[in-house]
């Protein structure tokens, strides 16, 4: 959903992980056995691979890498990525390299058909998330997506960080009235052209959009839960492209160019680029105002029909250097007090995995009191959530979508 702790063991950058590489490989930690792998754990250096184009997200991980150096003996370096397929390549070029111990990434932020890469080439280790302390207060009833990653099991491979859901905002002080569908966004932009963009994909934001618009007009919604049959496809997907041929020319600058990420996106939105834009959290809009990257008049909303639902995970390679550092780490992000301050406005603003009856006493009145901030939407107000499509079709629609709209930025 910003400070720098002292003697924090916290390295960031992509050359600096490589510099400090691992010397040698950690054995697979006993999980049932937790303070073995706290034993194990205490000393080592966990290469955390997450997206870094989000400064309050930045920070988060470096105040979770100082609890958890401070309290476990963990250090924690967090390589910035600004795309996680590129963390998904490196232990797949190590696997084919022979390189089965001693890897250079030790975890992953991750869902999706990145996921469902890792697990397809048998780069994941585990079993492992579900044996975890913290794995008990995750609500696996009320939230099936933190044991399903877009429709694909995760079979104790990925802990589960936060949920998300698409919700769209705008500056009530600029307009009246915002559109709640796919058809009536392409009318609004008829009227009002250039007011509105996209991320571009693969970038995920910008993925997630044409995946929202795929949902709301494919014929049966049902397809898009199984994996995508080429044969089928073109069919499924002609809406989508039926819908962008008529969509492109009415974006920001005749859809020619795009804004790198969300944070791009609220920058445009508060320069009065553009008019509406979305986030895969309410909550992280609240934060934007509180951090006075957009106007306090911005507010959110979702579309009638739903909006694309799903959680986010991390995952640790088969040869991962600092397994146990790295369950050790994993634990803690699905703690109650490290969940807490995740969904905080103030910090994130991100929801939880979490389910509130089985936190301990202090922690189920303690969610309750968070300010969720004034553009943050309430779960009533969220409306259906949609469930995300197989991996693979999006595969599919990248790879389209770069073929007939694809720029160089």
């Amino acid at each position: 959903m910003r400070a720098f702790f002292a003697g924090l063991s916290i390295v960031t950058g992509l050359a600096m992980a490589m510099v400090l590489m691992p010397a040698k490989a950690d054995p697979a930690p006993d999980i049932g056995n937790w303070q073995s792998v706290l034993d194990q754990a205490r000393g080592q250096t966990v290469y955390f691979h997450a997206w870094g184009g989000e400064p309050r997200i930045n920070d988060y991980i470096a105040w979770a890498g100082a609890q958890v150096q401070e309290r476990y003996g963990v250090n924690v370096v967090q390589v910035k990525l600004s795309d996680t397929a590129d963390a998904v390549a490196k232990v797949l070029s190590e696997k084919t390299a022979g390189v089965d111990d001693g890897g250079a990434v030790d975890m992953i932020w991750l869902n999706g058909e990145n996921f469902a890469a890792m697990k397809r080439n048998d780069l994941l280790f585990g079993p492992w998330a579900e044996q975890t302390p913290n794995f008990a207060y995750v609500d696996v009833e009320g939230k099936p997506t933190v044991i399903n990653d877009f429709t694909v099991p995760t079979m104790g491979l990925e802990a589960p960080w936060g949920m998300a859901q698409v919700s769209f905002y705008y500056d009530t002080a600029r307009l009246d009235s915002v559109p709640k569908s796919a058809q009536a966004l392409l009318e609004w932009l008829v009227k009002h052209p250039g007011r509105f963009t996209y991320p571009q994909p693969p970038n995920y934001m910008g993925s997630t959009f044409l995946k929202q618009i795929l949902a709301e007009l494919v014929t049966d919604p049902k397809v898009l839960q199984q994996p995508a049959n080429e044969t089928d496809a073109k069919k499924v997907l002609a809406p989508l492209w039926g819908y962008l041929e008529d969509l492109q020319p009415l974006l920001w600058r005749n859809g020619q160019a795009y804004p790198q990420n969300g944070a791009s996106l609220r920058t445009m939105m508060a320069d009065n680029q553009i008019d509406i834009a979305f986030s895969f959290s309410s909550g992280e809009v609240s934060s934007a105002i509180e951090a006075m990257e957009l106007p306090d008049t911005v507010r959110s909303y979702v579309f009638d029909k739903g909006t694309l639902g799903n959680t986010n995970f991390v995952a640790i390679p088969y040869n991962a250097s600092a397994k146990a550092g790295a369950v050790v780490l994993a634990d803690f992000l699905m703690s109650p007090e490290a969940q807490l301050r995740k969904q905080d406005p103030q910090y994130w603003g991100a929801d939880t995995v979490l389910a509130m009856d089985k936190l301990p006493e202090d922690m189920q009145k303690a969610f309750p009191y968070l300010d969720l901030g004034i553009a943050s939407l309430s779960p009533s107000e969220r409306g259906t959530v949609l469930p995300e499509p197989h991996p693979s079709w999006m595969e599919l629609v990248e790879t389209e979508w770069q073929k007939r709209y694809g720029v160089v930025q």
